[in-house]
């Protein structure tokens, strides 16, 4: 059930979760997260991949000798360490472990998880990377997601909306709503007003979804945007408000949009960043759809050790 080397049982390997912007390892034993270091996203790197990732693990090397190494994300990109071509939907955990692309370097074996790419429910083309690690522990961790169909939400600058049937992920969409977000927030005039650092206020959220629902139908997301900085000026919103305003349109418009795609189900797993989390969780109440809230990280690092373990 655990990885041999050399004949003897081996429970102890590195998981690696390496995005654009950030770089989270594990030293793990089975299920067991023993340590953790923090590193830079492939986007930030200062020297190559390779030495950012030996520099990082050298006291675990140290201890424990040679540890495989299983790593998903950005490191798997054209931009990354090693390319790692995209498996195609639908796609199961066996097909991403079978996809996975092995190397060694300095001793080390390491694997790194394809991305997926599907046609997505528009025709269109698209992909993730790191996104199927999670979705693969999310599995893992909650079996009943082997069976029958459900729709899971990844919320995160690119999120992901995901069919899942029997285990397999059959296809997905992308909307870049925090990309989009943070593009606004920080490059228009829409919340000039607000400190860079302003979260989004609650009551600015409900208003924002709100008028997002409002108007649907009658208007699209660019005839409503312009009402973040108008309130402001005409209605007297507060500059911490209209953020969460702004965030409210965005989010709302994304959920109705996804569950237009879709299909409208009783229940969407959420699996990303707490807070994250919780406020499509909020635009998902509004659209009278529960939902059931799973850790991102948990859900990456369980997915590696499922690709480890078989």
């Amino acid at each position: 059930m655990i990885a041999r080397t050399g004949g003897v049982i081996q429970s102890l390997f590195i998981a690696g979760d390496w995005g654009t912007t950030r770089l989270r390892l594990a030293l793990c034993d089975g299920a067991a997260i023993l340590d953790r270091k923090d590193g830079p996203g492939i986007g930030a790197l200062t020297v190559s991949a390779e030495a950012t990732f030996l520099s990082l693990i050298m006291d675990w090397r140290r201890i424990h000798g040679d540890l495989p190494a299983y790593l998903c994300g950005m490191v798997g990109s054209r931009n990354g360490w090693h390319e790692a071509p995209y498996a195609v939907c639908p796609a199961d955990p066996r097909s991403l472990r079978g996809s996975a692309l092995r190397f060694a370097v300095d001793g080390l074996d390491v694997a790194i998880v394809p991305g997926l790419t599907c046609s997505n429910p528009l025709g269109a083309p698209d992909v993730m990377r790191g996104e199927e690690s999670q979705i693969l522990g999310a599995i893992l961790l909650h079996p009943a997601l082997s069976r029958g169909k459900h729709l899971l939400a990844l919320p995160g600058t690119h999120t992901k909306w995901v069919a899942l049937e029997d285990g397999s992920v059959q296809r997905f969409m992308t909307t870049p709503t925090g990309e989009f977000f943070a593009l606004l927030r920080a490059h228009s005039q829409l919340t000039k007003a607000a400190p860079d650092t302003q979260p989004a206020t609650p009551a600015g959220f409900v208003q924002g979804m709100a008028r997002g629902r409002e108007t649907r139908g009658r208007a699209g997301l660019l005839q409503t945007l312009f009402e973040t900085r108008t309130r402001q000026l005409i209605d007297g919103m507060k500059a911490e408000d209209a953020v969460g305003f702004l965030s409210g349109l965005l989010i709302g418009g994304d959920v109705d949009g996804a569950l237009d795609c879709f299909g409208k189900p009783r229940l969407v797993h959420l699996i990303g960043d707490p807070a994250l989390a919780a406020l499509y969780a909020e635009a998902l109440a509004g659209a009278g759809v529960a939902n059931e809230k799973l850790d991102g990280g948990d859900c990456a690092f369980a997915g590696l050790r499922a690709i480890f373990e078989r």
